[in-house]
């Protein structure tokens, strides 16, 4: 598929698809014959991951080390450490996201029975 196609399924930029390539991310599986950037099933999918670790305050970098850790054969123990490492901040951050969630239907609920009152 071409990289428009990426952009509409996923939501995202065409300028942030070809960033992500450019800095190794999501390279390209192919070119056409045309030299138009053509991408899988399976770059799809690694932009959707992407695109979720984006809201869990993961650099672009780290996500990207990330998606190297998770794709090895064998992680080493520097790897090992470093893939506890970015579990440990992920997992902060969800706990982060879900107190301000439970904030967000707390306010929610309130306003909605200030509106029942009239």
């Amino acid at each position: 598929m071409h990289i428009g196609d990426l952009a509409e399924k996923t939501g995202l930029s065409v300028r942030s698809i070809r960033h992500y390539g450019d800095i190794g991310l999501l390279p390209a599986s192919g070119r056409s014959e045309g030299g138009f950037r053509l991408y899988t099933e399976d770059d799809l999918r690694r932009l959707f991951f992407i695109k979720s670790m984006k809201p869990l305050g993961l650099s672009l970098d780290e996500i990207n080390e990330l998606i190297d850790l998770m794709e090895s054969d064998s992680l080493g123990d520097s790897g090992q450490a470093r893939l506890q490492e970015l579990t440990v901040r992920v997992q902060e951050k969800a706990a982060t996201l879900e107190r301000f969630a439970r904030q967000g239907r707390e306010l929610e609920a309130q306003l909605k029975k200030r509106l029942a009152q009239g």
